[in-house]
């Protein structure tokens, strides 16, 4: 049985932590706060980017591009975008648990994020490459992995390129989820864009006939590079929102376990106190009437 010295180090220790957590708690809410507000501003450009390609796409004709260009055979290439530190409650277990369902023999991995690395090291998956993003992520960071995929995608390295990653839906839930990135032939009026918002109603009315200047080939030779950059830029928006809110959540519910159990260890302690007080009293009142 422990000793009150015992109980009263612990008490310390526990409290210790609590302050430690309670400080953990609010850096990681002030951060979550800029970066909830950067994904939420993000997704309506995504969305409307989707919905004009959607549309546009099917209007063009016998327009072709080497990244809407279907490829049989070859590897799949999954890009996991994590975390770079823990403490962060189960969003990365979670994550990975969705990355190990991937096919072992057909599959290939980039990650984002320390852990995405670490993990894919532990599980023996083949890595290409490995990328980190800021807590305020950049868009030249986004097209740093877009342009790497782009490039494998062309040489025929792979036939097809997905992102698994953490979407961001409130304070509270954060769900792993896998878009297509590659090839875009798969562009629907129906897709959903990184954060969930799917486009909806139809952006152009309806429209049959568009009018390209200078030509089809270079606006949407421009324009189909730009959207991959900026949907990964989404997608690292979106998981880095999940990462602060799953962070904060957790430092809370730590915060609070840790309170609650200094409250049980003082009650103990109380007790054991107590206890041995009524004890040394009782040896006193032995003592006496022994003497009488």
């Amino acid at each position: 049985m422990a000793s009150s010295r015992d109980i009263r180090r612990r008490i310390k220790s526990v409290k210790s932590t609590a302050q430690i957590t309670k400080a953990m708690q609010m850096v990681a809410a002030s951060k979550m706060r800029k970066a909830q507000q950067a994904a939420l501003a993000g997704r309506p450009y995504t969305t409307t980017m989707n919905r004009m390609l959607a549309e546009l796409l099917p209007a063009t004709g016998d327009f072709s591009h080497p990244l809407m260009e279907r490829r049989p055979g070859g590897s799949r290439c999954v890009i996991l975008v994590s975390t770079d530190k823990g403490l962060c409650g189960a969003l990365n277990s979670t994550l990975f648990r969705e990355a190990a369902k991937f096919d072992k023999d057909t599959t290939v991995f980039i990650s984002a994020g320390r852990k995405a690395g670490q993990f894919l090291a532990r599980a023996r998956r083949s890595l290409l490459a490995e990328f980190s993003y800021k807590d305020a992520p950049l868009f030249s960071e986004a097209r740093a992995i877009s342009k790497f995929v782009q490039e494998g995608f062309l040489k025929g390295e792979y036939h097809q390129v997905d992102v698994l990653f953490t979407n961001f839906v409130s304070t509270l839930t954060q769900r792993p989820e896998v878009i297509s990135l590659l090839p875009l032939h798969e562009i629907s009026a129906v897709q959903a864009a990184p954060g969930g918002e799917k486009p909806g109603l139809a952006l152009l009315k309806g429209a049959t006939e568009f009018l390209f200047e200078p030509s089809t080939h270079e606006v949407l030779g421009a324009l189909l590079p730009h959207y991959l950059n900026y949907r990964l830029y989404q997608v690292l928006l979106e998981a880095k929102a999940s990462e602060h809110s799953a962070r904060m959540v957790a430092m809370k519910n730590a915060t609070e376990n840790a309170n609650q159990l200094v409250k049980d260890l003082t009650l103990q302690y109380n007790k054991m106190r107590q206890a041995s007080i009524t004890k040394e009293l009782l040896e006193i009142a032995t003592a006496q009437m022994a003497l009488a």
